[in-house]
């Protein structure tokens, strides 16, 4: 076993609105260890094939975006940061329109096994915070530490309202919720890699819990369970 793949890992898994981005940012930052967010994996993809007008019924193109894309990414307090090329794409990558797109893009299988080489190689010391979907199931099985954070639909619409009100951007909660139960169905539904918590994975459920306090539960977790 080299040492890259000797590193530790823990794995925050769950759906859309969890809060895994701001919350695996802080762990990361707490630990000092490295950080990947699949999901912006997926949605550097869609991004990138909004931008070059690719459908996602395009599957060969698809994966050749796939091998193009030079992805980084960077703990903050407020979340991970992520830079494409050399950019930091900032706000680009939460849009409504790049999030759906990314969620269908996630459902097909050869675009899935085409990134996970890719995901895999950002394990390296002195450890990795993992958020996404299928971190603790697929990408990293053998992570010796695994959560999957949770909250209830309403919640996660609400948050995402919050976000977007703030941004100046008028969107109504009864479409976000709408567009999270639909977004939840797809996931957990889809035939690869669905979105469930592994058998050996923490439930956490943030609904009634702060950022501050779901931190503090996973660090705890992490210590309890690492020499």
């Amino acid at each position: 076993m080299s040492r890259a793949e000797s590193a530790p890992v823990l794995t925050i898994d769950g759906p859309s609105g969890a809060g895994k981005g701001t919350v695996s940012a802080r762990v990361a930052l707490e630990l000092g260890w490295n950080v990947l967010d699949s999901g912006a994996v997926y949605r550097s993809v869609a991004h990138a094939a909004l931008e070059r007008g690719v459908q996602v019924d395009d599957e060969a193109r698809l994966i050749e975006l796939c091998a193009e894309l030079d992805l980084g990414f960077s703990p903050g307090h407020d979340g991970v940061q992520v830079c494409l090329d050399g950019r930091d794409l900032g706000d680009a990558l939460r849009s409504e329109e790049v999030g759906v797109m990314s969620s269908r893009v996630a459902a097909i299988s050869s675009v899935r096994h085409a990134l996970l080489e890719l995901q895999r190689s950002f394990r390296r010391p002195p450890g990795l915070v993992a958020d996404g979907r299928d971190m603790g199931t697929v990408v990293f099985e053998d992570a010796p530490v695994k959560v999957f954070l949770d909250a209830s639909v309403r919640e996660r619409a609400r948050r995402r309202h919050q976000q977007l009100k703030e941004k100046g951007e008028s969107v109504t909660f009864d479409r976000l919720f709408r567009d999270l139960e639909a977004r939840d169905r797809r996931d957990r539904e889809r035939s690869v890699a669905p979105t469930l918590p592994a058998a050996d994975a923490v439930i956490v459920d943030s609904t009634r819990m702060s950022v501050d306090d779901v931190v503090a539960r996973i660090l705890s977790l992490v210590r309890q369970s690492l020499p």
